[in-house]
């Protein structure tokens, strides 16, 4: 495994290889190769170097996205077959030399691929980091051209590819017929001398095969005879002179086709430059095809890198490369995800738990997803994984042991840890620091205090260090200094056997004497072994760590239960709004139908109005005219001004829990309180509340409440302490985002969102939050924005309510 490195920090050099070979990160890059074709593209993602800076990191992601699409939406993926590793063949023709037509055949095939491949994948639209590999990149079509034209499959030169060597091969071959037909005239005149009728060769030349003892009766030069004497092998000397004439057309044909190859490869060797620019970035391509496919077969999400050195690593769910390899190739499914989830002030972890729990596996887990983001892989984990980009990712994982240094674990486990601390203090930038078993080997007061101090070193130090622990002392570290947690393997009693699930915030039990006696330890050594323990500083902890995880468990179970009971009433909502949206399509449609027939009347009355006005005009109207007029128009205004108030139910009391109608507003909520009077109500619509008066208000279905002051309104429900509740569905993170890039996020999750929407912007220098709150007031579905409560972040989280 490659690595780049500063060659004259030796030490360094040591730790940062090491720490790769205990992470077991040269297997994941076999594993990655498995999904290469070509045989470099193998070597490539078996020996790459890890990224110096993010910027680097975030392109491999972007390519292994982009190509990764790509690769899905075409029949049988991208090909890479006909491409070569041009370059041995490459030095020998930038060095004059002349390659033969097999590999001359290889670069036309590359040539070939590789423009097939620029004009599948150009697009800078679509996959700009992939078509600015491309950009500017010759493939020399011409000199494809040439090749494949001068050379038939398997490199043979072919015929056409100049008139002197087509007319030499067609004069071979005429001769060739010829001496082939003498020859078969000798065969029908001498049968009777030759053991068989067969032309064989022998140096090169034609023979055959005469009886011994008949040398004399046929003229010619013998080249060979058989293991028993009985035959030999004779060219007979009519078809000489033809054979000498052949070897000469040979030799002619040999130096034209010697000419051709010299002049390809000297035109190869002209274009090395170029050719090889191509196959760095074919090989690029690749090995970016590579970690789409791995990144396919894990099921794995992109992580989201931040340069910051105080950004929390957050991973839902990971599952260990390695373990869902083998858990794949032996047919089962065991692999128990692990979730980290490390707030930025963070910065030590101590797991505790029993031995073969899976402490080591969480240790290596997160220094592998570290790397495979590094490496632009993406993590076997569920959600959208967060964690800062780690410069160095350092271990101390295992038995260091070495009889031939003559050191002991603990000696191994010092050099290694010193090592350590070198590289972090002379090379800054964010760093992982895991250490398994810290301070273990030696005596265990005195292994404890050299641990407590390595880790209040680190955590000085360190970005995140995260070590594995047997000793109790360090599980007391985080309750005298916030930048420490515990974390444990739990393990089930019941069955003797660890569950691998790894908990936070709770340290480990001492599991020993328990397993010992369900194992069948003779009684007597297990109740010696529980006198010699200090109930007071053991047992106690041990019934304090059990009650926690009982209390974690029952947490689990309540949150569980309100996630279940929030879907359910999110469900309840979604329903109940269909159903006030088609109530209120339904209003509409009868209030139309109202004005529709209204309008239709006063169009028919003001039409009889003209008629009366017209006859009354008219200069042979009578009396009896103008009095018939003048009652039609009382009955007129009788009908049209005839008072028909609002149905009016007596003894309609509104209550808490009721749905009702805002007449200023028209809109549709619920009763959540009344003043003491009872003339004063609180309404909830949507995501806020009104408070209105009680003649504000109506029912479904029209109907005024009844104003009664002196009568107290009923109550069939008292809702109290009504308020929004925050969850991880409605909360977003945005902090690192450019506003653009927040905005984007932020506009998808209003889609699909009900009720308030918390946003966590941070406050830093407050132009993102400047830029949303901006963006906010210009979205014509957003009702209000205000800074969230003190307990929810304050001014560095902003609330949306959206318009109901």
């Amino acid at each position: 495994m490659e690595f780049t490195i500063n060659q004259d920090d030796s030490a360094k050099t040591q730790i940062i290889l090491e720490s790769l070979e205990l992470l077991e990160w040269p297997t994941v890059c076999n594993h990655l190769s498995s999904f290469a074709v070509t045989q470099q593209g193998r070597n490539k993602c078996k020996s790459f170097d890890l990224p110096l800076d993010i910027s680097l990191s975030q392109e491999l992601l972007s390519q292994t996205l982009e190509i990764g699409s790509l690769d899905i939406s075409l029949d049988g993926g991208i090909s890479f077959e006909g491409v070569h590793d041009l370059e041995n063949i490459l030095l020998i023709c930038s060095k004059g030399g002349v390659a033969i037509g097999e590999d001359l055949l290889k670069v036309a095939d590359t040539l070939r691929v590789a423009r097939k491949l620029r004009k599948l994948i150009f697009d800078q639209l679509i996959r700009p980091r992939l078509s600015e590999l491309f950009k500017d990149v010759a493939t020399l079509p011409d000199l494809q051209k040439l090749l494949e034209f001068g050379l038939d499959e398997g490199g043979r030169i072919a015929d056409r590819a100049s008139p002197k060597l087509s007319e030499l091969r067609r004069h071979r071959n005429s001769v060739r017929l010829q001496r082939k037909d003498i020859l078969q005239d000798i065969i029908r005149k001498y049968g009777g001398l030759l053991q068989d009728n067969i032309i064989s060769e022998r140096y090169g030349r034609p023979v055959l095969a005469f009886k011994a003892g008949t040398s004399d009766q046929i003229k010619g030069m013998v080249h060979d005879s058989s293991a028993s004497g009985n035959t030999i092998y004779v060219e007979p000397q009519v078809v000489i002179s033809i054979g000498n004439r052949l070897a000469k057309i040979d030799s002619e044909i040999s130096d034209e086709e010697r000419r051709l190859l010299a002049n390809w490869s000297k035109e190869v060797g002209f274009n090395a430059d170029v050719i090889a620019h191509l196959g760095e970035i074919l090989l690029q391509i690749e090995f970016a095809l590579s970690r789409a496919r791995y990144s396919k077969w894990l099921n794995g999400v992109p992580a989201i890198l931040d340069e910051k050195e105080n950004t929390l690593f957050e991973i839902k769910d990971f599952r260990h490369p390695l373990l869902v390899w083998n858990d794949f190739h032996e047919k089962k499914n065991t692999v128990v995800p692990t979730t980290f989830d490390v707030p930025s002030d963070l910065k030590v972890v101590a797991i505790t738990g029993p031995n073969t729990g899976g402490k080591t596996v969480a240790l290596k887990s997160i220094g592998l997803a570290v790397l495979m983001a590094k490496a632009g892989i993406l993590l076997p984990c569920n959600g959208a994984p967060r964690l800062p980009w780690c410069k160095n990712i350092l271990a101390d994982i295992g038995d260091e042991q070495s009889l031939q240094q003559n050191l002991s674990t603990f000696s191994g486990h010092i050099l290694r840890i010193s090592r350590i601390l070198d590289a972090i203090a002379s090379s800054r930038g964010t760093t992982l620091v895991l250490l398994d078993e810290v301070g273990a080997g030696t005596d265990p007061t005195e292994g404890t205090a050299l641990a407590m101090a390595l880790l209040k070193i680190m955590a000085d130090r360190a970005r995140l260090t995260i070590a594995t622990t047997h000793f109790g002392e360090l599980k007391a570290l985080k309750y005298s200094d916030s930048r420490f947690e515990n974390a444990s393997v739990s393990f089930d009693s019941e069955t003797i056997k660890p569950t691998f699930h790894l908990q936070w915030g709770i340290p480990g039990r001492s599991n020993a004497i328990e397993i010992s006696q369900r194992l069948g330890l003779d009684s007597e050594v297990i109740q010696l072994a529980q006198e010699f323990i200090h109930p007071a500083s053991v047992d106690n902890v041990n019934q304090v760590i059990k009650g926690l995880e009982k209390q974690r468990e029952r947490q689990q179970s309540a949150a569980e239960d309100a996630a279940a009971l929030l879907a359910k009433t999110e469900l309840l909502h979604e329903e109940l709004l269909d159903s006030w949206q088609k109530q209120r399509q339904q209003t509409e449609r009868f209030n139309e139908q109202g004005r529709f027939k209204l309008e239709s009347s006063i169009r028919e009355g003001q039409k009889e109005v003209r008629h009366l006005i017209k006859r009354l005009r008219d200069q042979n109207a009578s009396g009896e005219t103008a009095r018939i007029a003048g009652k039609r128009l009382r009955q007129m205004e009788k009908g049209y001004r005839r008072n028909r108030p609002v149905p009016h139910v007596p003894g309609w009391v509104p209550k808490i829990g009721d749905k009702v109608r805002l007449s200023s507003i028209g809109k549709a909520g619920e009763i959540i309180s009344f003043s003491d009077d009872g003339m004063q109500l609180t309404v909830l619509c949507g995501v806020f509340r009104s408070k209105v008066s009680l003649t504000e208000v109506e029912s479904l279905d029209g109907q005024k409440a009844e104003i009664n002051p002196s009568v107290q309104v009923k109550t069939s429900q008292v809702r109290k302490n009504f308020s929004l509740v925050r969850t991880k569905k409605n909360t977003l993170d945005v902090r690192g985002l450019r506003v653009h890039e927040a905005e984007g996020v932020i506009e998808e999750k209003l889609r699909n969102c009900s009720g308030a929407l918390w946003v966590i912007h941070g406050i830093g220098s407050g132009k993102l939050k400047k830029g949303l709150r901006k963006w906010f007031d210009s979205l014509s579905y957003v009702e209000k924005v205000a800074d969230a409560e003190p307990h929810d972040g304050g001014p560095g989280c902003s609330v949306v309510w959206m318009v109901d």
